[in-house]
């Protein structure tokens, strides 16, 4: 604003007589504007520049034909930030007389701050025709050309979706031009592009502010809406963008993707309710190929078609969707949710449990901290022996079953029946023999397997594998009265007795 203040300091020569026929009225009449002008100027020195806009007023109306009255009101308007008004002031000041130097200079700084850039560069131009040697016209004629090296790169990197690069453009070409709504606009819908919402609604809603019928910002402002996933709302905006400007190609463009977008979605969702997941599906994929720029929505649309695959039993795929819809949104919670679950069933459990702590740090609900610490029991579980497979039953497995098994596994795996095997061999199935036995001592007490089931350690209860010997086990479940033997009955053929 001190910069304008400079170019807009008024004038206060006193005007020329009207010529050599003025009356005495004539007279009396340019007096009277002068002294208006007088006191416009006095309040202008003050800063008062409402009453010093009053003044120059009073002047113009008593001697319309004054260009310094036009000039000083058309400065008054630039410090008030009117540019438009400004404008027509300084042109008219030049109409009336074509050698005003600030008249042009005045002009010039409007269409600037404006952004009429081409424009600008005429007034400037013209000043210096005037004189020459004029350095405010000459820097200011350098601040035009430096806003149309700005206008031509963003238009470029607008089609090359560079939106940030547009962003940095049109911040440094509302430096020289701060009331172009054209620049603003265009910084609006990249932020709007770029996903900075806010920023983008806060400026398409101070032009509206000053301009409610603006298509363009109520374009921005519904596109804001319709990136967000207020959908609804967003067409509203669009369809009043298009009443003001019907051939709005941008908002027209929109507001078909929107209700296309809301329509398939909703479909989509009956279609889940119905329990048709296949036709559900196929929605929620027509619809993620409406708008690749919809990332909110898309996200949505991803996490929604991975709960259809959830519900196909087709988890990886689900894991897939729910993985795309994070990297469109890393916050959207129910993605993570959905996702960690799936990694539950698949038995993934690190990557569930690292899903379950981004929730939980996101909200710290109860129901989020038991999942979390549900995933973790699990995990703790998996890094153990699977005592159930490696007995090859499943975890609802009787005492019978589980005896049964012993046995079978047991006798599959005993050293004595691999004696004239190889040395790794042997190792391996010793190996194998003492995990039977393990899995046997903690599947069969109640107490060791309930420990067991619910990830505790199992230390706790004295039981020390490492110095485990599964051949007592062995002895005891085959004990009888005469004992138990293997004796071969030919080349890797047993038999076993018992006593």
């Amino acid at each position: 604003m001190a910069a304008a203040a400079a170019e807009a300091e008024c004038d206060v020569v006193m005007a020329a007589p009207d010529g050599p026929g003025e009356t005495d009225s004539d007279e009396e009449a340019r007096r009277e504007a002068e002294a208006f002008k007088e006191q416009g100027n006095a309040y202008y020195a003050k800063k008062d520049y409402n009453e010093a806009f009053n003044y120059y007023t009073k002047a113009i109306d008593t001697c319309p034909n004054n260009a310094s009255y036009y000039g000083n009101r058309a400065a008054t308007l630039m410090m008030l930030g009117r540019f438009r008004e400004a404008l027509e002031d300084a042109q008219q000041s030049v109409r009336l007389d074509d050698s005003f130097v600030r008249g042009h200079l005045r002009e010039g700084k409007c269409h600037l701050s404006l952004g009429n850039a081409m424009a600008a560069s005429r007034c400037f131009q013209r000043v210096l025709e005037l004189d020459h040697k004029n350095t405010q016209a000459q820097q200011e004629l350098k601040n035009a050309t430096t806003v149309l090296e700005y206008e031509k790169i963003a238009e470029v990197d607008f089609e090359k979706r560079d939106f940030r690069k547009v962003v940095f453009c049109m911040d440094r070409a509302l430096e020289f031009a701060p009331a172009c709504h054209r620049f603003k606009i265009l910084k609006a819908e990249c932020l709007a592009l770029l996903g900075r919402y806010p920023e983008a609604q806060s400026v398409a809603s101070d032009i509206l502010r000053m301009d409610s019928t603006n298509a363009d910002a109520l374009y921005v402002r519904g596109l804001c809406l319709y990136y967000e996933d207020c959908i609804e709302k967003a067409v509203q905006f669009f369809v009043q963008a298009l009443r003001m400007a019907p051939d709005h190609e941008k908002a027209c463009l929109a507001c078909r993707n929107a209700k296309a977008l809301k329509a398939k979605k909703e479909d989509g969702n009956k279609a889940f309710k119905k329990g048709n997941y296949k036709l559900a599906y196929e929605l929620y994929t027509e619809a993620l190929g409406i708008d690749p720029n919809n990332i909110k929505t898309n996200a949505k649309l991803y996490c929604n078609r991975g709960t259809v695959n959830s519900k196909l039993r087709k988890l990886e795929e689900a894991i897939d969707d729910c993985t795309n819809a994070v990297k469109l949104d890393d916050t959207y919670v129910k993605a993570y949710l959905r996702r960690a679950q799936c990694y539950m069933d698949t038995e993934q459990y690190e990557d569930a449990v690292r899903d379950y702590e981004k929730v939980y740090q996101t909200e710290k609900t109860k129901e989020h901290k038991q999942l979390l610490k549900n995933a973790q029991v699990e995990l703790k579980k998996s890094k153990r022996k699977d005592y159930y497979k490696i007995l090859g039953v499943n975890k609802n497995a009787s005492e019978d079953e589980i005896k049964k098994a012993y046995r079978k596994r047991a006798l599959m795996h005993h050293p004595d029946r691999h004696s004239g095997a190889s040395a790794e061999v042997q190792k391996e199935e010793e190996k194998k023999f003492k995990e039977v036995g393990e899995a046997f001592t903690i599947l069969s007490d109640p107490k060791k397997k309930a420990r067991y089931d619910s990830g505790q350690d199992l230390e706790e209860d004295g039981l020390n594998m490492g110095e485990f010997d599964p051949n007592n086990i062995f002895k005891a479940f085959f004990s009888g009265p005469g004992g138990f033997s293997f004796e071969a009955s030919g080349p890797g053929n047993f038999f076993f007795q018992f006593g």
